[in-house]
């Protein structure tokens, strides 16, 4: 049995198939938030890093971080699409 890859296309129906620039920085800020507030670290740190912010880029480039982005439309409709889907073509 084959496994196919899964494609972000029929997932995300609101919005880019990536993530924009301004989710991208709500999505850094809020996870610098946690950090400096003691949220334990999704991976392992360079010693030279000290930074929520630069943890927190650290964490977005390597695509783990369990966040979902809701996206809406003026007529109420709405869709949770998780992080890793809109990163895909970013990540390769």
């Amino acid at each position: 049995m084959k496994k196919k890859k899964k494609s972000n296309e029929g997932i995300v129906s609101i919005g880019p198939r990536k993530l924009t620039r301004f989710e991208k920085a709500k999505v850094i800020s809020a996870r610098a938030l946690q950090i400096a507030m003691g949220a334990p670290v999704l991976i392992n740190i360079p010693e030279s890093e000290d930074s929520p912010i630069e943890i927190a880029l650290l964490e977005l480039k390597e695509g783990i971080l369990p966040i979902s982005i809701r996206r809406s439309l003026p007529d109420g409709a709405s869709q949770n699409i998780p992080l890793k889907y809109l990163l895909e073509n970013e990540l390769g």
